[in-house]
């Protein structure tokens, strides 16, 4: 006598019994498989499972009749024997622990002894009713793919279509705005230079008229001078003195000739605050935006009373009872907080950026190498004397300074960053906002020599940013 398993997930203990109460088992559990399956989704399942009861209720359930074709092409068996090979029994159990077929004798004395079993009809049912919810899922992910495709993607088409047609002609508008802006500019100052180079070419042409006719009766007063001086006998010599200090007089009243700016190109006649905000916004917005990587803090130049960071691009102001004398340098300021870069600028386009973060003082500009470095005298004080142009920040303020002289700059948004452009050629310097790329001052300057960028900070710190 063999013990037959009992419920779900528990060890067989109770004698196997006959076919007929294997029968009503399976065709109970077909039962409540087909209460479940009662969805019009999945009708084709229920036509499966009508085949395999009436092919089990046509064999008799007898354990000895061949695997029906329903039985393995649902999968029940998958090419296994329907008979134990071991003990000879019908294969009506499922082993969770191995995840494989057995016989009730496996249970209890085959090798699943003591695993986790279950009938074969409920490992059946189990499976497909997780085959339901997956393609329960399955389908309800199909209808909102379909969903997407037909509705979302068609109505992202159509507008699409719409927002690219509008961004067209946004462009088209600002670029045609800007090309008459440009346009009418550039007739503007073309006009001006021509004028201003009239202007110059009828001074130059008067001056040359006036000095030709100088020159001419100066040659003539003096050669009438010399045979006055070579072929006058000396009684009659004697007696023209009023003669020659009237000729003598006329020569004086000629005058020295004197070079004035009149006489040259008025540069301002070229210059225009919508250019020149154009110029630097199409360099400023270009691949050289945060300039060379390799410019630095020459520290050799540093002041003690700042603190270099090992990368040598930030700089910090230092309290007293933090600073320390460092090693005597002739470049290095030693009244001054500044410091200078070790990018020397006599010839192309530069720009850089410094993170000015909180630093409520703090200079940023150019200077010419030769500027003084040591005592407390304006020579080597930034934006003080005529070898340096900087941008000025201090108790909230901005200016521009240069020889002594402060130009304030009234800036609505207070940018946390500045940048520097340097255009050698046209000999200018721009100060700009790297965010808004708006220009907060530009000066042109007949720069006479090499240039470095200088920086002072007086509060907390300033960074070169790359």
């Amino acid at each position: 006598m063999s013990a037959e398993p009992g419920s779900c997930h528990s060890t067989p203990g109770c004698s196997l019994q006959d076919d007929r109460d294997t029968e009503v088992e399976v065709t109970e559990s077909l039962r409540n498989l087909n209460m479940d399956l009662q969805q019009p989704i999945f009708s084709a399942l229920n036509v499966l499972r009508n085949e395999i009861r009436s092919a089990k209720e046509d064999s008799g359930l007898s354990g000895k009749a061949a695997v029906t074709s329903s039985d393995t092409e649902s999968g029940i068996f998958s090419g296994e024997s329907e008979l134990c090979v071991e003990h000879e029994s019908d294969l009506d159990w499922f082993c969770c622990s191995e995840q494989k077929l057995i016989c009730s004798h496996c249970t209890i004395l085959g090798s699943c002894q003591g695993h986790t079993v279950t009938a074969l009809a409920n490992r059946v049912t189990a499976v497909r009713n997780q085959l339901v919810d997956v393609c329960e899922k399955m389908q309800l992910q199909a209808r909102r793919i379909e969903h997407f495709i037909n509705k979302t993607l068609t109505a992202k088409e159509r507008a699409l279509q719409v927002e690219a047609s509008g961004a067209r002609e946004r462009v088209v508008a600002q670029v045609s705005v800007v090309r008459e802006a440009v346009e009418e500019e550039e007739q503007r100052l073309l006009e001006a230079v021509q004028l201003e180079e009239e202007r110059v070419e009828q001074c130059l042409l008067t001056q040359r008229a006036h000095w030709g006719q100088a020159l001419a009766m100066l040659t003539q007063t003096r050669t009438c001078l010399v045979h006055t001086l070579t072929n006058t006998p000396d009684i009659q010599l004697a007696t023209s003195g009023q003669e020659i200090a009237d000729r003598v007089e006329d020569a004086e009243g000629v005058g020295e000739p004197c070079d004035t700016d009149w006489l040259n190109l008025n540069a301002g006649c070229s210059d225009s605050k919508l250019m020149r905000g154009l110029w630097a916004s199409a360099i400023l917005l270009g691949p050289i935006a945060y300039g060379s990587a390799h410019l630095t803090f020459d520290e050799r130049t540093v002041s003690s009373l700042l603190s270099l960071s090992e990368d040598l691009c930030t700089l910090t102001f230092l309290p007293k009872r933090s600073r320390q004398s460092p090693p005597y340098d002739p470049a290095r300021f030693d009244s001054w907080p500044n410091a200078l870069g070790t990018l020397s600028i006599s010839s192309g386009t530069h720009s850089w950026v410094m993170d000015v973060g909180e630093s409520g003082a703090f200079k940023v500009g150019v200077c010419y190498t030769s500027m003084g470095r040591k005592g407390s005298g304006n020579d080597s004080r930034l934006g003080y004397n005529g070898q340096s142009w900087v941008l000025s920040k201090y108790d909230g303020d901005f200016s521009f300074c240069h020889a002594g002289k402060n130009t304030p700059l009234h800036v609505i948004h207070k940018p946390k960053s500045l940048g520097l452009l340097l255009d050698w050629p046209s000999q200018t310097l721009v100060f700009y906002d790297p965010d808004s790329s708006a220009v907060l001052h530009s000066v042109r300057h007949a720069f006479s020599g090499p240039l470095l960028p200088a920086f002072a900070v007086a509060d907390r710190s300033v960074t070169i940013l790359h």
